[in-house]
C-alpha cells in the first residue's frame, strides 16, 4: 500500500540532472549500498513506438537505501532508477546512444529507508532524438540501473551502474485499413474486402507498406459481441490486402495483424455491410 507521503525530490532529480547522472567519472564507480529490485517495465509487455508520438511506458520498482540515507531526506542526496540500453553498457552510459531513461518517477515511502517507486520511461521518435533512430532499434533491449549517492556538499560520494537479466522488446508500430464493397450487397453475392498494412520506419519517420505478412480478415455479425476470423490473406509488395467473401448477413469486417518480434499488433477500423 502506498504511503500518503511522496518523495517529490526523486521525480525532480532525474529532470534536473538528466543524463549527467550516468556521466559521473569512472573513478567514482563504487558500491553505493542502494538496492533496486522487482523492476517491472510496461507491465511486462513489448513497447510499441510509431514515428511521431512520444511514448511513456510505465515502470515500477522497489528501492532500499543504505544506512545514513532516508527516502524523505534532503533532496538530491541519492538517485536510483532503471534504464534500457542496447549493445555495450559503458558505451550507452557514456554517450547516450542506444539508451532510454525515465522521464520522471516518484517514490512512496514504506519506511525511512525503503520505498515503492513508479513512473514512466520516455521515448521520443522525433528525428532530433536518438531514442529510436534506426529500424535496428526494433529488437531486445537490456535493463540496467543507475545508482548514485551524494555528499552533503553536493559532490558524488559513490556511483555505479548494474546490469539486470531482465529484457524488454521494442517494436515498430503498425497500422491497418479496411474497405468492404459493394455496400449494400445482395445476399449470396460476393463482397470484396481490401485494405493495407503499414508499419513505422524509424529511419525515415514515415509509415511504409509491410509486405509478405499474413493478416486475418474478421467478421462480426449484426448484434454479435465478438469478431471471428473468416479468412486470411498475405500482403502484397506494397502492403495491400484483398479477399472475397459471400454475403450472408449484415455485419462488420476488419483486418487484424497479430505482430511479430519487431512489429506491433495492428487492427483496422471496422466497415459495416448491409446485406439485402
Amino acid at each position: 500500500m502506498k504511503s500518503g507521503r511522496r518523495t517529490v525530490a526523486v521525480a525532480t532529480l532525474v529532470a534536473a540532472l538528466g543524463f549527467s547522472v550516468l556521466n559521473a567519472p569512472a573513478a567514482h564507480a563504487a558500491d553505493t549500498g542502494i538496492t533496486v529490485s522487482d523492476i517491472v517495465i510496461n507491465n511486462g509487455k513489448p513497447i510499441v513506438v510509431g514515428t511521431a508520438k512520444e511514448v511513456e511506458p510505465p515502470i515500477t520498482f522497489n528501492l532500499a537505501l543504505p544506512a545514513g540515507y532516508s527516502v524523505e531526506g534532503p533532496a538530491g542526496m541519492w538517485s536510483a532508477y532503471p534504464f534500457l540500453y542496447r549493445g555495450d553498457l559503458k558505451t550507452a552510459a557514456d554517450t547516450g546512444e542506444n539508451f532510454i531513461q525515465p522521464g520522471s518517477y516518484t517514490c512512496y515511502e514504506i519506511d525511512p529507508r525503503h520505498a515503492r517507486c513508479e513512473g514512466n520511461l520516455y521515448i521520443d521518435p522525433h528525428q532530433a532524438q536518438e531514442h529510436v533512430d534506426s529500424n535496428s532499434d526494433a529488437t531486445t533491449w537490456k535493463v540496467a540501473v543507475s545508482l548514485r549517492l551524494f555528499k552533503a556538499s553536493g559532490g558524488l560520494k559513490a556511483g555505479e551502474t548494474e546490469k539486470r537479466s531482465k529484457t524488454v522488446q521494442l517494436r515498430r508500430a503498425a497500422k491497418a485499413t479496411v474497405n468492404a464493397t459493394p455496400e449494400p450487397v445482395t445476399e449470396g453475392k460476393k463482397i470484396t474486402v481490401t485494405g493495407k498494412l503499414t508499419r513505422a520506419n524509424w529511419s525515415t519517420k514515415k509509415y511504409g507498406g509491410y509486405s509478405g505478412r499474413t493478416v486475418s480478415l474478421q467478421f462480426k455479425a449484426k448484434g454479435a459481441d465478438t469478431f471471428k476470423t473468416v479468412k486470411k490473406a498475405t500482403t502484397s509488395s506494397t502492403g495491400a490486402l484483398k479477399s472475397t467473401v459471400t454475403a450472408s448477413a449484415d455485419g462488420s469486417y476488419r483486418w487484424v495483424y497479430y505482430g511479430n518480434s519487431t512489429t506491433g499488433v495492428a487492427t483496422s477500423a471496422s466497415d459495416y455491410v448491409d446485406v439485402r
